[in-house]
């Protein structure tokens, strides 16, 4: 029975990270320029930077489809380990608040520090979601039994709501809203090969310290009694998860702008496919997290071209129902 639950989870690897490459390719062959599946493969293997159906391809197709599948990771990973560590089938960065404070403190640097270099971003960034994840658990707490499922929801769409208005007023005032109008959407359009060198090590990191940590992560995701009885540390490893799931956000955010649901839905399909352990369900759920925001970016493209529409409403469209079949879930359970 294990040795086939083993066979079953390495088919479904394989087949995730099949479907990746067939859908990176897939995404980086179509769009506004026609181009041959030749000249695409010569492109990507062979690049000759004095053709330009060529550089249409490694210089704008190739990065943007690449930082779609590595801020998809991202934000599923996010949404797993969130998930996790505070046993709240709702969590997400998006939904929790923190892509909003990740979202604010860019619109502060917007206003503020214009022509930051994206490093730099990427920090300020990573900090208005640590500030504003702390927040958020701090407002949940302090009623009467303490955190629990609904209040943390509760207070991340109370703390988004108001970081949004504030954004937005940062935008008016300092006349941003053109600036800021990619943030708020999402999309990855405007990736560069510069913000991939910066945010891919980033992401690659955490999440293989994410998968070193998925042992205690799956004994917390049954209880902190349990967990606590078989030695597990349950503060340092709520916090060590909350540091990693900040870091995913926040650096995502500086890149993809606020993206929400990525990390509500896909951390689900994987629990279905493979179960609760999160030494496989943290390196799966970035699988069909890459695939899922490329998917959403082909589409974007897709719908009416040479127009894009926002890759944000794009995923929302799948998020927004499944976020309320779960609430309806949840809300039967208490």
């Amino acid at each position: 029975m294990k040795l086939n639950r083993r066979i079953s989870t390495c088919l479904w690897f394989i087949t995730a990270a099949a479907g990746l490459l067939l859908t990176i390719f897939v995404s980086i062959s179509y769009g506004a320029k026609e181009l041959t599946l030749q000249t695409v493969w010569s492109a990507v293997i062979q690049y000759d930077p004095a053709l330009t159906s060529h550089q249409i391809v490694h210089e704008l197709r190739l990065p943007r489809v690449l930082g779609a599948a590595v801020t998809g990771m991202a934000f599923a990973v996010a949404g797993a380990i969130m998930q996790g560590v505070t046993r709240n089938p709702l969590a997400d960065s998006g939904i929790l608040g923190v892509n909003a404070g990740s979202a604010f403190a860019v619109a502060l640097c917007f206003a503020f520090m214009p022509g930051m270099g994206y490093s730099e971003l990427i920090l300020f960034s990573f900090i208005g979601a640590a500030l504003t994840t702390l927040f958020i658990v701090l407002l949940g707490s302090v009623a009467k039994g303490g955190l629990t499922s609904i209040r943390l929801t509760i207070a991340g769409a109370v703390i988004a709501a108001i970081l949004h208005s504030l954004s937005t007023g940062v935008a008016i005032y300092f006349e941003l809203s053109q600036d800021l109008a990619f943030w708020y959407a999402g999309g990855v359009a405007g990736v560069t090969w510069e913000h991939l060198r910066v945010l891919t090590p980033i992401v690659l990191i955490v999440i293989v310290c994410s998968i070193i940590m998925g042992r205690p992560i799956t004994l917390m995701a049954m209880g902190d009694e349990t967990a606590v009885n078989l030695g597990i540390h349950t503060n340092r490893i709520r916090i060590f998860g909350l540091i990693a799931a900040v870091t995913l956000a926040g650096s995502s955010v500086a890149v993809a702008g606020s993206i929400g649901f990525v990390g509500l839905v896909v951390p689900h399909i994987a629990r279905r496919l493979l179960g609760v352990d999160y030494r496989v369900l943290i390196p799966f759920s970035a699988l069909l997290g890459a695939i899922l925001l490329v998917w959403a970016d082909f589409a974007s493209r897709m719908v009416n071209p040479p127009q894009e529409f926002a890759i944000g409403a794009m995923v929302a469209m799948v998020g927004v129902p499944f976020f309320l079949y779960l609430a309806r879930q949840e809300g039967r359970e208490l």
